[in-house]
């Protein structure tokens, strides 16, 4: 006898105790077995100073999804779990506590002391977000977790260095890059916000050297970097300048010579159509200084200050600088005009102060040498196939237009925490890549001079990372666990790291394991908020995961991101969307909770049966209409989820079950069933099909939910478990997470009693509707008539399926005919293939008063239409109101148009009858 569940679902109560559960026996863990196909996922490493966030709820509900499916098809699943070490966030962090807590700056401390306090915080802190994601019900094998400067991890990234470096692959050269002048180190693109900002084009004038009274006037926004302008650049078919091409102008202020210069990229309708040229200050014009063999000045210390190329500025911070040179131009009468402009401001992420192109000399990676083998992943081959399939296909262009363009990677940064550079120097500064630190008075192998100190830089976070599929399985050694879950099989990412990440992860991987690391790459969705916004916390919009699940529950989160997840469409988010799947979760522990309360007799009875009776019973036997209808549907929802899973469709997935479940499952079979449950207790063989009906679709269904809302699912299961124990005369598996996936049969599609319910389920709609519009009293049992096109309709409607729609509608009499007549003073209803319902409304209610209401009711519906109309036809209002009220009013009017027509429909059956 299963044990009786608490009326309500309480997410809280059997969170925490399921997932120790799991860990207790070790059901996550991934151990080689030659009898399994594997399936890796490696997970996207969050930062060590993360937190979860609506992104990591979603990515990571979306892997889980996918692993525990995986498991439960019999794969050897791997979902390796581990944390980035950050640099420059983590380094952030620290000195920001530092300061705070002891008054004290890394520079004080030293580099070991202050490495010594990043790994205290970060065993301290490092591993929340792990945590985070436990509590998220993540089924990763927690026994791998890896960190990207954990010792194995650190010796892959230095063996990849070097063999990069005995290839020529690796090079130090003067380059510009993003600079953080606040943190004084060269930072990546994904490491930059970028902020509209109101500011200021300032119009200069820049005297012709042989006419010092005349000018050509260039509009900038950065006025303080004109020391650095070593051309002024115009657009060859721009006529207002074709004649000055060649000249030179007097730089202002410090009076250097520079040519005008003809370049194709220069904006005639910006400005003036005359651009200063500054190339170690900006990327364009670095390309322009490169095309046109320009000398590059670069007027910037490392913190932001103006160096000796800004002549009397030198020593200035930039931004008190700029206002001091457009106040010296305007006194020289070299400033024309001041306009308002609104620009995009590159920030740092980390210090939040605007981010620098700079001239610098850096590491660098040649990267055209490692694109040719990760572009040709993504193109078919002569039979049609790719290597690396992109869902959505549309993402696959960025990653190639970046490739396709790719320029060499800075991977130096300026920083103490993360993998530092493996290149020791001589005393005269020749360089050598090692694998291993070198032994006291070791000498470099060409000058024959001892080392004598290493680089100061760290590698770029991004130079660990890109080689996270392999490095997490034991490279450079070859391991059994490289060789059986490499290379993997599913990643799942965010669009804003396709090229920063995944680009270069399948270049690592042809590089240094000689195949591509994965075969399907899934761009999720980015999560919004209402408004359509992108959460940061600087709008203050986000919706923190850990407090949705206090107050829905884990499930109802994980649910309600895949229902609202179609593919290649971000999501709008609010907190109150996480209700739809809190009633979900509801309506299954409800429903299952009625399952098993009428299953107290089950187990007994089926002691009483021949082993041939139960075997049949286990296999599947049905009695009923309903038996079948049920059975078909569900065989049909195993069919779409697994299809839609193995295409990674997570919403068409979860949408189908959330289908089957509520309305085909709850709303219908549950509904019908419940009769021979009630009447035939006492072991009647109609009862004990239901019992067993019921049993087996519970099952299939809670193994088909369970990837997607891992925690109800497994505790009805375990109370489930005993039941399915004596139907199937065998032991299940102790936990859904490794039960076997449910298979379909095809000859338990049933299609002809799915249509012969379906049939049944359209009239008994139109008749309850018919009831519902005409607010006829629920205990009045009714007298109706099915009138049929044809002969043909006739099949889908026996003796028992009326029965069904007379108990399910209450129905006095249903009388079914071809070209039945309508009854005088009777509601209609029109159905597909030319049927008609008829409920006789003879004595039911007053005709005279209805019609006042519905008239009543009218009057009010056209005030709210027409008030809507009105609203909506602004478009003053349109244009300047939110767009989500708009769209909500716009919405509001598609309601009440369609609430009017109904009315207006019934106002003229009423006169017809009257």
């Amino acid at each position: 006898m299963p044990a009786e569940m608490p009326p309500r679902f309480t997410p809280g109560a059997i969170e925490d105790r399921l997932y120790q559960f799991w860990l207790e026996h070790e059901l996550f863990k991934a151990s080689r077995d030659i009898r399994k196909k594997p399936f890796t996922i490696m997970i996207p490493p969050p930062n060590v100073t993360g937190a979860l966030h609506m992104g990591h709820a979603l990515n990571n509900t979306l892997q889980d999804i996918v692993a525990r499916f995986k498991r439960m098809q019999g794969f050897c699943t791997l979902w390796l779990p581990g944390t980035d070490h950050a640099g420059i966030a983590t380094q952030a962090v620290v000195e920001k506590k530092l300061a705070k807590e002891r008054n004290t700056t890394r520079q004080e401390l030293g580099r070991e002391k202050f490495l010594a306090e990043v790994w205290s915080w970060k065993e301290e802190y490092g591993n929340r977000i792990l945590n985070q994601l436990k509590r998220l019900g993540c089924s990763c094998d927690w026994s791998r977790t890896r960190f990207t400067m954990d010792e194995g991890l650190s010796r892959a990234v230095r063996d990849s260095f070097v063999r990069l470096w005995e290839k020529g692959l690796i090079y130090r050269g003067t380059r510009l890059i993003n600079w953080d002048c606040k943190l004084e180190t060269a930072i990546s693109d994904d490491e930059i916000e970028t902020t509209e900002l109101k500011g200021n084009l300032w119009y200069i004038r820049y005297p012709y050297t042989d006419q010092p009274d005349k000018y050509v006037v260039v509009a900038t926004t950065r006025p303080e970097t004109m020391f650095g302008d070593t051309a002024v650049a115009v657009n060859p078919a721009d006529e207002r300048y074709q004649a000055d091409i060649g000249k030179t102008l007097l730089l202002p202020i410090i009076g250097r010579e520079i040519p005008i210069i003809a370049d194709e990229t220069v904006d005639k309708d910006f400005g003036t159509g005359a651009v200063k040229v500054t190339p170690a200050h900006d990327f364009n014009d670095y390309e322009r200084g490169q095309r046109h063999r320009l000398p590059m000045v670069n007027v910037l210390n490392r913190d932001g200050t103006l160096n000796e190329h800004a002549g009397k500025y030198a020593g200035v911070e930039r931004t008190k600088a700029r206002k001091s040179v457009v106040e010296e131009l305007d006194q020289l009468g070299l400033l024309e005009r001041v306009q308002d402009h609104t620009h995009a401001v590159p920030h740092s992420d980390r210090s939040k102060t605007p981010v620098e192109p700079l001239l610098s000399e850096q590491w660098f990676v040649k990267m055209q040498p490692l694109a040719a083998p990760a572009i040709a992943d993504v193109k078919a081959d002569a039979q049609g196939k790719k290597a690396i399939r992109f869902v959505p296909e549309r993402w696959e262009k960025v990653y190639l237009g970046w490739l396709e363009n790719v320029r060499d990677w800075c991977i130096s940064r300026q920083l103490w925490w993360g993998h530092r550079i493996p290149v020791w120097y001589d005393e005269k500064g020749n360089g050598i890549a090692l694998r291993e630190d070198p032994q006291p008075g070791q000498e470099h192998p060409q000058s024959g001079l001892p080392l004598v100190r290493q680089d100061e830089d760290v590698l770029d976070t991004w130079a660990s990372s890109w080689l996270w599929p392999f490095s997490t399985l034991g490279w450079p050694e070859k391991s059994g666990d490289l060789d059986y879950f490499y290379p993997t099989h599913f990643l799942s990412t965010a669009r804003d790291i396709i090229y920063l990440w995944v680009a270069r992860m399948v270049m690592a991987g042809h590089e240094f394991v000689n195949e591509a690391p994965f075969s399907t790459v899934y761009v999720h969705a980015t999560v919004l908020d209402a408004q359509g916004r992108r959460m940061s916390k600087s709008l203050n919009n986000g919706i923190d995961p850990l407090e949705m699940f206090e107050q829905w529950g884990v499930d109802a989160v994980r649910l309600t991101l895949p229902l609202l997840t179609s593919e290649g469409q971000d999501i709008k988010l609010s907190e109150s969307k996480f209700e739809m799947g809190r009633n979900f979760c509801n309506k299954l522990w409800n429903a299952s909770r009625f399952v098993l309360s009428n299953l107290a007799d089950f187990e007994a009875e089926l002691a009483k049966l021949s082993p041939a009776d139960r075997e049949s019973l286990a296999e599947g036997a049905v009695a009923e209409l309903e038996d079948c209808f049920i059975e078909g549907k569900l065989t049909a929802a195993i069919v779409d989820t697994t299809d839609a899973l193995e295409r990674y469709r997570f919403n068409d997935a979860a949408q189908g079950m959330y289908r089957f479940v509520w309305d085909e499952f709850c709303d219908w079979y549950l509904e019908v069933v419940k009769p021979r449950l009630y009447a035939g207790k006492g072991g009647s063989k109609s009862r004990l099909v239901a019992q067993a009906t019921l049993v087996r679709v519970l099952d299939a269904t809670l193994r088909m939910l369970h990837p997607v809302i891992p925690f109800i699912t497994e505790e009805i299961w375990q109370n489930l478990r005993p039941v399915l124990a004596a139907l199937h005369g065998d032991t299940p598996a102790i936990s859904l997470v490794i039960a076997p996936w449910p298979k379909p049969v095809k000859e338990r599609l049933f299609a002809d009693a799915v249509e012969r319910f379906s049939f049944l389920q359209t009239v008994t709609r139109a008749l309850r509707n018919i009831r519902s519009e005409h607010n006829l009293d629920p205990k009045v049992q009714l007298k109706a008539v099915l009138r049929l096109g044809n002969e043909s309709w006739l099949r889908l409607l026996g003796p028992s399926e009326r029965d069904t729609i007379g108990k399910l509608v209450g129905l006095e009499n249903l009388e079914v005919a071809v070209g039945a007549q309508k009854p005088k003073a009777a509601a209609t209803a029109v159905l597909e293939g030319g049927n008609e319902v008829y409920v006789s409304l003879q004595g039911l209610i007053d005709f005279k008063m209805e019609l006042l209401r519905l008239q009543a009711s009218q009057a009010k519906l056209q005030e709210g239409v027409k008030k809507l109309k009105l609203k909506l036809d602004n478009l003053s209002y349109v244009e300047r109101a939110p767009k989500d009220v708009v769209a909500r009013d716009r919405e509001r009017l598609g309601e009440l148009a369609a609430e009017l027509e109904t009315v207006e429909k019934h106002i003229e059956e009423i006169r017809d009858l009257t």
